[in-house]
């Protein structure tokens, strides 16, 4: 299932993700910061099945729980209140996030010991991407 998520990833690059924060609207200064952290990804299940995703940094800790397929409301680093649902297609780990009218999708895949995040908003990708520290 989720188990080759499982573990603490650090980030070792982002791609177009300025790119990627512009398509959902977040402000310059946000952005700046939101460039420059390079969070660490901390995923868990817990006893009862829940999914727990941890995005750490410096800046600001931000954490999901979740079960596959039910929508749950987030609050995004970026302080958006969205309706989000996680599933697993086809290996990845997919979030869906709705406001406002829009959608957004991140993918997550793990390829090669690596944790590839597919971000996408429209037709912007940002890719970012991490290596397993424990």
């Amino acid at each position: 299932m989720v188990d080759k998520f499982v573990g603490t990833w650090k980030m070792t690059s982002s791609e177009n993700f300025d790119e990627y924060m512009k398509a959902l609207g977040v402000g310059f200064a946000t952005r700046q910061v939101g460039n420059r952290t390079k969070p660490n990804l901390v995923v868990c299940v817990d006893d009862q099945g829940l999914i727990c995703m941890k995005s750490q940094s410096t800046f600001k800790t931000t954490e999901i729980k979740f079960k596959l397929n039910e929508s749950f409301e987030e609050i995004t680093a970026d302080d958006r209140k969205t309706t989000t649902v996680m599933t697993l297609e086809n290996g990845k780990l997919v979030q869906k996030q709705t406001w406002d009218g829009k959608e957004s999708t991140i993918e997550r895949e793990v390829t090669d010991g690596k944790l590839v995040a597919k971000c996408v908003m429209g037709d912007v990708v940002a890719v970012r991407t991490y290596v397993k520290e424990a």
